[in-house]
């Protein structure tokens, strides 16, 4: 009888890698946390490293982790399977931030009928079976890598989350668990705002994205508000303990208010949760014409993505702890038009107070066309701009009711038309004046704030000239004023032995200092001299990949020679607007991109490493002892190699230049912002 029951208790509880949970498990059922253990220092790249990890349950009986395990489709970890060495930053990081001590140990497989703990230095120790009970649990964890062609949500990987009143099913790859197409919005009648989606008790998929927003060339729909969420823990029962949840970065995609969606493989999460400890959120909200259409009848008043968009931060404060994320730490970030929605939350009276820290990153405004990105039209001028012209052109100008009629006309047909509505309005409840007021007349979102631009971020939106064309000639066919450009000296023409490339070197740097540059320069400078936010960090970006459709013809390429063939980023190249993405959430390798040389991945840790130390702390240089910790070599040396990156105060306008090494730098094109007619103090 004794000798049946130690089998009972050690033996026969072993269960093998090849079992698979019978139904999806959920964290209620499990009743445990579920952590992803894995170091994820190569953010991709095929070796050993890759293929460890574990899954950490907390404090459970035996017979409950062995059950766990099976209903997650694995078994208790075990040594013989996989070197203890592999787990160690993940046991050490844990006793870092405080949720074990050093003394911990892990129950993990038995040998025949001998129990066994991980422990200390992760050391494997021979335990008394009947006192193992009511410690944590190492599973083993054989999900693979995703990446943006592939991901496998078979139902060995699924996993189900009580959330919103329903029980959501999402299911996890190596770095991350992944919930995709969560819909936070049902969908609004055609121009109406949208309101947060309330969950009918029911079972619903996550396993894939939800539908992208009506818009130009894209099969999209009008029943698209969804959202899609990367994290690394999942609490027991929908709930954790405050100090158990993970800060959120809750992401709002560009594409001109006409474009794009939250399931942008360059955007994907998992690397950012996975190395930074975070949880990622992307979002989708309505785009073009549908989202963004303002009549003068006093009822279409506009501005209905960006109002998704707050509803969707809304949904993420409600709900997000079932995911593991902490509904008082969101920083929202953006770039391009989603980094001018970041600069729009900053300004709203109905977002103020819902998010903790901001990164815009490449934020539009300035000159041209530009300008409207961060200069908002009131309502007759949009309905002048683009609302009359709409309506025209659908033939509803001649309606009984202009809104009954578009409301009618078919939504891709709306976001084809020549003319399409794509940017905020002054609507006097989600904004109420045109632009984010800088000099302490006006509320301001106090939050933590990190923003900076590429050093070429203007170089895909100015035509190549053609051989006969001047500087002049160019810098009028783009739309800027001439003459005192070329009379201030301070936009020399090159004297390369390329004349066109001359020209166009100077047009888009004109460029990049009128749309980008130097309004987001005089946005710090007027925060930081009248202390409108917690504090602040700029940076410019110096290295960086071209992405798709912003390459300017190949010039956002780095050029190849020999030694580099795909590419030598210590040469000169254009770095261009969008080229930090692939970056910021570490997917180089996961969107097959081929490194260039022996520092982008290094370049690739120490940025996703300053983003995610963000996200956790409001400061970008990520703490020694995570570093430490999680094994992350590369950016601690950078860091000793570069120092810290200062943030910006009073007398110190300062910025991090991110490039390998990276340094410190003084604001840069002061007498060209001038030029261009936004000086430094253009907002102060």
């Amino acid at each position: 009888m004794v000798i049946l029951l130690q089998i009972f208790l050690t033996g026969l509880l072993y269960i093998g890698p090849l079992v698979f949970a019978i139904s999806t498990p959920n964290t209620n059922s499990l009743g445990s946390d579920v952590t992803i253990l894995f170091q994820n220092d190569l953010l991709g790249a095929s070796s050993p490293v890759v293929n460890s990890g574990a899954l950490l349950l907390s404090n459970v009986s035996r017979t409950s982790a062995l059950s766990a395990c099976s209903e997650l489709g694995e078994s208790l970890w075990s040594p013989e399977q996989e070197s203890s060495g592999s787990l160690k930053s993940s046991l050490d990081y844990l006793v870092y931030e405080g949720k074990y001590l050093a003394s911990q140990e892990y129950q993990i497989a038995a040998s025949g009928s001998q129990c066994r703990t991980l422990g200390f230095n992760a050391t494997v120790h021979n335990v008394d079976c009947f006192g193992i009970n009511d410690l944590p649990a190492l599973c083993t964890h054989t999900a693979p890598l995703s990446n943006s062609t592939y991901q496998n949500t078979s139902s060995q990987w699924q996993v189900q989350v009580r959330s919103n009143n329903e029980y959501v099913t999402g299911f996890r790859d190596r770095v991350s668990f992944r919930f995709l197409g969560v819909q936070y919005a049902s969908q609004p009648q055609r121009f109406t705002y949208s309101k947060l989606y309330q969950g009918n008790n029911g079972n619903v998929s996550a396993l894939s994205y939800g539908s992208p927003c009506i818009q130009k060339g894209e099969n999209g729909t009008e029943d698209c508000l969804f959202l899609n969420i990367w994290t690394p823990f999942l609490p027991a029962n929908g709930s954790a303990s405050k100090n158990g949840l993970k800060p959120v970065m809750f992401n709002i995609h560009g594409g001109n208010f006409s474009a794009g969606s939250g399931s942008d493989t360059s955007y994907d999460g998992g690397n950012l949760a996975s190395r930074g400890d975070v949880v990622v959120v992307n979002i989708n909200y309505r785009l073009t014409t549908l989202g963004f259409l303002a009549l003068d009848d006093g009822v279409t008043n506009g501005n209905y993505g960006f109002a998704d968009q707050i509803v969707a931060l809304d949904w993420v404060q409600a709900n997000i702890r079932s995911f593991g994320g902490d509904p008082d730490r969101i920083t929202v970030m953006g770039q391009s038009a989603g980094a001018s929605a970041v600069r729009a939350l900053l300004a709203s009276p109905k977002s103020i107070g819902k998010f903790a820290a901001a990164i815009p990153q490449s934020n539009v405004g300035g000159s041209n066309i530009a300008s409207v990105d961060s200069l908002y039209h009131t309502i007759p001028e949009e309905v002048k701009i683009s609302g009359n012209p709409i309506l025209i052109a659908t033939g509803c100008i001649n309606a009984t009711s202009h809104l009954e009629c578009l409301r009618a006309y078919d939504a891709q047909a709306l976001a084809e038309l020549s003319t399409v509505a794509n940017y905020f309005v002054v609507d006097g409840t989600y904004l109420t004046a045109d632009e984010l007021i800088l000099n302490g007349s006006a509320p301001v979102a106090h939050v933590h704030l990190l923003m900076g631009f590429m050093r070429d971020d203007g170089a895909p939106f100015v035509t190549y000239p053609n051989t006969t064309e001047s500087l002049s000639q160019s810098l009028t066919a783009n739309g800027f004023p001439t003459d005192h450009i070329i009379a201030s000296d301070d936009f020399p023409e090159p004297s390369g032995s390329n004349k066109t490339l001359d020209i166009f070197n100077v047009t888009s740097r004109v460029a990049s200092n009128a749309e980008f540059q130097c309004v987001n320069l005089a946005t710090v400078y007027a925060g930081v001299q009248h202390g409108l936010f917690k504090n602040v960090w700029f940076y410019e970006f110096n290295r960086s990949y071209a992405l798709t459709g912003f390459s300017a013809g190949g010039l956002c390429d780095a050029p190849a020679d020999a030694a580099h063939p795909n590419g030598n980023p210590d040469l000169e190249y254009f770095k261009c607007h969008g080229g930090e993405l692939y970056y910021t959430f570490g997917t180089v390798l996961r969107e097959g991109i081929s490194l260039r040389d022996s520092n982008d991945l290094p370049f690739e840790q120490f940025v996703v490493d300053s983003w995610a130390a963000f996200g956790r702390n409001y400061d970008p240089n990520p703490d020694p002892g995570f570093l430490e910790v999680r094994g992350y070599v590369n950016t601690t040396a950078e860091l000793k190699t570069a120092g810290l990156w200062e943030p910006v105060v009073r007398g110190n306008f300062t910025l991090r230049e991110m490039q390998w090494p990276s340094l410190q730098m003084e604001f840069p094109y002061g007498p060209q912002c001038s030029v261009v007619g936004f000086p430094l103090d253009y907002f102060a």
